[in-house]
């Protein structure tokens, strides 16, 4: 039985799936999720868990390139957002879009991790990338 680490076995297994390129969304409790996608829901009740939360123990374990998120957040939840950017770190590479789109790419993730989170608009796509474990010589 595992007792250290994620607990959650279905999140596990969208973890293990995810390749260099990949994306996964991390959404709030509001997000419209498209049908057929493959969801692990930890939504619990009102901002139980919250998008940073879950974010903070994802990173543990999945390595990403690049964050992309609505203006529509910036614009409403700046210091959530803020939050947010320091959880991911400075090197992380950043695209901001408009909410209508990041609706229509999230079509295209290979899974999405719902959330309990109440902040307007606090939906991230996350683009799985080389870590820091991986070695190169030059």
């Amino acid at each position: 039985m595992i007792e250290i680490g994620l607990l959650n076995r279905d999140l596990v297994a969208l973890l293990s799936k995810m390749g260099h390129g990949d994306q996964l969304l991390i959404c709030d409790a509001g997000f419209a999720i498209p049908e057929g996608l493959p969801v692990v829901d930890l939504s619990l009740t009102v901002n139980v868990p919250t998008v940073d939360t879950v974010l903070t123990e994802i990173l543990k374990y999945f390595s990403m390139e690049k964050v992309i998120f609505a203006q529509e957040q910036a614009d409403a939840n700046p210091k959530k957002l803020g939050k947010l950017m320091a959880i991911l770190g400075e090197s992380i590479e950043q695209e901001t879009i408009g909410h209508g789109e990041l609706k229509q790419r999230s079509r295209s993730v290979k899974g999405v991790i719902r959330t309990g989170d109440f902040s307007a608009y606090t939906n991230l796509i996350l683009v799985s990338g080389a870590g820091n474990r991986w070695i190169m010589e030059k």
